[in-house]
């Protein structure tokens, strides 16, 4: 559980696997751009920090929250050679069940893909009480959630890479 006072963008790079060689997507969705663009930023350049290539990090964009599933799918079936892929998204409780419904389907489709495919899809989806809140969570007072999932594709892309290396002794 995350704590108020943690910095989500704490990471030691150290402690990280060599991501050079590395390949990601990134799906991003339109709505409340100013918070995706800002994970965005945040698991971008964790990305380069970490020396993934600049031509080695794919974005697409998509409407909303609830279409990361079909672009992440896509994205898997289209783009060659993706070791992970990241699901940037804001959803920001409103009135009605909507809110509810959106965070309750991407998370079940996003998780359904981990289940279907073999390459990685990383959860980056802010699902907030208010604006406010996603503001802190995407480059604010809480530093950057995108920062985060960065970091967990990272590990997950080492993890897959090691599971499909040939006769990889320890693992």
């Amino acid at each position: 559980m995350a704590t108020e006072n943690k910095n989500l963008s704490e990471y030691d790079k150290n402690q990280l696997p060599n991501a050079k060689d590395f390949r990601f997507g990134i799906v991003v969705s339109e709505w409340n751009d100013k918070i995706t663009n800002g994970l965005f930023k945040g698991a971008e350049s964790a990305l380069l920090d970490c020396g993934v290539s600049p031509e080695n990090i794919i974005r697409w964009n998509v409407p909303g929250s609830f279409e990361l599933i079909y672009g992440a799918k896509l994205m898997l079936e289209k783009v060659e050679k993706l070791d992970a892929v990241i699901t940037i998204g804001s959803v920001i409780k409103g009135e009605t069940m909507h809110f509810e419904f959106v965070c309750e389907g991407v998370t079940q489709g996003i998780k359904d893909l981990n289940i279907q495919s073999d390459v990685p899809v990383i959860f980056c989806v802010l699902t907030d009480n208010n604006e406010q809140q996603s503001i802190d969570r995407s480059g604010g007072k809480h530093g950057n959630k995108g920062v985060e999932a960065a970091i967990a594709a990272i590990k997950m892309a080492e993890l897959r890479r090691k599971a499909f290396a040939k006769n990889k002794i320890g693992f």
